[in-house]
């Protein structure tokens, strides 16, 4: 089995549905599994994909156990040699997994890649980033963004410098899809799940990159993100009254207790990389 694609779903049945038709609309090179973990959604979609796509193997989560719980789930349900974890909210390309295949078996030093990431508009969606520092957060979900220091840390945090043009190696990458090599995941170990959601992909790149395996988006495949960033939608000022925002709070907080506040880069972390 080449790859073990893992879509997780909370309540996005209908999204849920789409991707997977997508993935099968087109042929690909691979073998691959698809496998649907449920986070306690109540919406009966398990019995939905056992009439629709009865080749999809299920599991119910039977509750909300977040995106880095939800996920492991299906990581270690997996038979793939690279694991492909797909939010419900992307579309796949013709020959966008295949591509991503190639590129791993063609690199065995890279542990995590990821596509570039279109907006149903056509334009390009953020998907890889630098590291945050402690700051990063405040500015991005305070009025202090405006501010001309705010400014240029969301350049520096977001890779405004960057054309996104070309496939190379970054910080850290969106985990709305993400490819891991399953022996890389074997040393590195799965999603930390002191992140209920938002952080953990940040932190299992970073992960990566400490244990020397690269970290690279990957222009040559293109998927569609019809994303909404919930905690984007109510600034920190007002986070306590919003859910997804709280969430926000509590990742950060984990994070920078687990790695400390120092600015740090990938180029940092790997003493063990061959370039």
């Amino acid at each position: 089995m080449d790859v073990s694609i893992i879509i997780l779903n909370y309540r996005s049945r209908g999204l849920v549905y789409q991707c997977i038709k997508t993935i099968r609309l087109y042929p690909s090179d691979c073998s691959y599994e698809i496998i649907v973990v449920d986070n306690g959604s109540g919406d009966g979609i398990g019995d939905f994909l056992a009439e629709r796509f009865p080749e999809v193997r299920f599991i119910d989560a039977k509750a909300n156990l977040g995106f880095a719980a939800g996920n492991n789930l299906g990581i270690r349900a997996a038979k793939g040699r690279y694991i492909l974890i797909m939010n419900p909210d992307i579309t796949v390309r013709p020959g966008s997994i295949d591509a991503l295949v190639r590129f791993m078996d063609k690199h065995p030093d890279v542990g995590v890649a990821g596509p570039k990431l279109l907006r149903p508009n056509g334009k390009v969606d953020e998907s890889c980033y630098r590291f945050h520092r402690w700051l990063t957060p405040i500015f991005r979900r305070t009025p202090l963004g405006r501010l001309q220091s705010g400014r240029t840390e969301n350049d520096r945090y977001v890779m405004a410098d960057f054309d996104r043009l070309e496939s190379r190696n970054v910080d850290w990458l969106l985990g709305a899809v993400l490819i891991v090599r399953r022996s890389a995941l074997d040393k590195v170990g799965l999603l930390d799940e002191g992140y209920f959601m938002y952080f953990e992909d940040t932190d299992w790149c970073r992960r990566f990159w400490q244990d020397g395996y690269q970290v690279v988006y990957f222009v040559d495949s293109i998927m569609v993100h019809c994303h909404e960033r919930l905690s984007a939608q109510v600034l920190w000022l007002f986070g306590p009254f919003n859910l997804a925002a709280r969430r926000h709070i509590r990742s950060a907080i984990y994070y920078f207790r687990k790695w400390g506040i120092k600015p740090i880069t990938h180029e940092e972390l790997t003493p063990k990389v061959n370039n």
